[in-house]
């Protein structure tokens, strides 16, 4: 087995894990889900058939990743934060027909309890901070704190918050590791 699996977990067959993977205590991996290589399984998983899960992300105790919710490389996903995967849902209503899709891209920190609405694409490298409700979709770089979500500033790749406006023209460099980023309007891109 290329990947650490705790004996209290339980993998159903068909599920793709990849090398040196770890998936720790009471958690469940359905036969349908497609885990990359270096991911990290917190206690209490839960992960769904029609996942993705890629490279190097970070899965906290108490996350489950629902159906229809495609995490790319290097995903942060805090302890009990909250995926779901459909918008109006009713206990006496069967509605699996209507899972919208969740896409978080490269490299994302989404943070302690905060919730994630079905159907949003989150961009890469966003911070939502610990609590905050995303109902909407998230610009690359984004920082994103409250209920529902807005965003007060950009971070980094590095996770440092940059001194920048929100939209305008402006140029500044990571504090942490002097890679430059370009905002322009209302989309931050890097540089170098």
């Amino acid at each position: 087995m290329a990947f650490y699996q705790h004996e209290s977990a339980i993998v159903d067959d068909g599920a793709q894990i990849g090398d040196d993977s770890r998936v720790w205590h009471f958690v469940h991996v359905c036969g349908g889900a497609q885990i990359g290589k270096g991911v990290s399984l917190g206690q209490n998983v839960f992960v769904g058939n029609k996942v993705t899960i890629g490279d190097h992300c970070k899965i906290q105790n108490n996350v489950s990743v629902y159906d229809n919710v495609y995490l790319e490389e290097g995903v942060f996903c805090g302890p009990s934060m909250v995926f779901t995967n459909v918008y109006n849902p009713r206990s006496l209503i069967e509605r699996k027909d209507q899972y919208l899709d969740t896409i978080v891209k490269k490299g994302a920190t989404l943070g302690a309890n905060c919730t994630v609405v079905c159907g949003v694409t989150i961009g890469e490298y966003v911070f939502v901070g610990a609590g905050a409700v995303i109902n909407k979709d998230v610009p690359a770089y984004a920082l994103m704190v409250g209920v529902p979500a807005k965003q007060i500033g950009w971070m980094s790749e590095y996770g440092e918050q940059l001194d920048l406006p929100l939209e305008g023209n402006a140029e500044v460099a990571c504090s942490e590791t002097g890679d430059i980023y370009q905002l322009v309007g209302k989309v931050l891109t890097k540089k170098s």
